[in-house]
């Protein structure tokens, strides 16, 4: 079997979306399609459905993704290997989750000069499994839920915390940036001010972050909307449908349609960057921990 397939069927049932797996694989719609159809025929189960919140992977499929997973990865290692013995050297390679790709993990890399990188983006559970299994250096995920895993095969070096925001549509009453407490002697308005909106979110862990905060607020949110990633949840949020709760790492790279308003008593998500336990690690990978913590250091303190 070709290894394309099975790594589009990776990303599709990662994102949730053949769009979004189009997107970033750089492929059209149509050709996600052929390919899973066409790994499907050879495996001969059905191994996605669609379901209420998008593309969903069938028993088979989960069962086929435990192993496609590992295969992917081994085969990652093998061109490494191969590259590095050719001459072509070390390639650190980086995983992230979305928010932290959008501005933190960019800037980091600043500080590994000429070392060559590559960067990959997914959840933190697929990032770190991907570390354990050789095929990562490194990733830069968070505890957001269900949170990470105890696993003896990885060291996870905090990095710090991320506060939440809300995210508005531009023309929203909320937009209006609130006066800084040095002038009312009044903060941020809690997130209850938004109690009465309609949400939208992306995945599940996401989801239980805003249930959970909003029931410490006395409130239960709206969610009546669904988005396959980040960048599908904020066009919502732009478009006037829905206000949506996302990470600060985000703020930066936010599209100039929607306003991201900080909430007093925001929910925090640990950011961490998680190595192998086990040597070798590459020295780029201590150098990359310590350019995380100073950029983390260094950026804005509020959106």
């Amino acid at each position: 079997m070709a290894l394309t397939p099975w790594r589009t069927f990776l990303a599709v049932r990662r994102l949730g979306s053949l769009t979004a797996a189009a997107a970033e694989l750089g492929y059209t719609q149509s050709a996600i399609s052929r390919q899973v159809a066409a790994l499907e025929r050879e495996v001969g189960q059905p191994l996605l459905e669609r379901g209420a919140r998008g593309v969903v992977p069938t028993a088979a499929g989960e069962a086929f993704a435990q192993h496609a997973r590992a295969a992917v990865a081994a085969t990652d290692r093998a061109l490494r290997a191969a590259r590095e013995a050719s001459g072509g050297g070390r390639v650190l390679a980086v995983g992230a989750t979305p928010s932290a790709a959008a501005g933190l993990v960019p800037a980091a890399l600043r500080a590994l000069g000429t070392t060559p990188w590559s960067l990959a983006t997914g959840l933190s559970s697929e990032l770190e499994e991907l570390v354990a299994t050789g095929a990562l250096d490194l990733a830069v995920v968070t505890d957001a839920p269900p949170g990470l895993a105890d696993d003896d095969r990885l060291v996870r070096h905090a990095i710090g915390s991320d506060p939440m925001c809300v995210v508005v549509p531009a023309g929203h009453p909320a937009a209006v940036r609130p006066p800084r407490p040095a002038d009312t002697g009044e903060g941020p308005p809690g997130l209850a001010a938004f109690a009465g909106e309609t949400w939208v979110e992306d995945n599940d862990g996401s989801a239980a972050l805003l249930r959970g905060a909003a029931a410490r607020a006395g409130f239960v949110p709206r969610i009546e909307l669904a988005a396959a990633d980040l960048v599908g949840k904020v066009a919502l949020v732009a478009a006037g449908h829905a206000v949506a709760l996302v990470p600060g790492l985000l703020v930066p790279a936010l599209r100039r349609d929607v306003v991201a308003v900080p909430v007093a008593e925001a929910p925090t998500r640990g950011l961490y960057a998680t190595l192998t336990a086990g040597p070798p690690v590459a020295p780029a990978a201590t150098r990359m921990v310590a350019a995380l913590r100073e950029q983390y250091a260094a950026r804005p303190c509020a959106p």
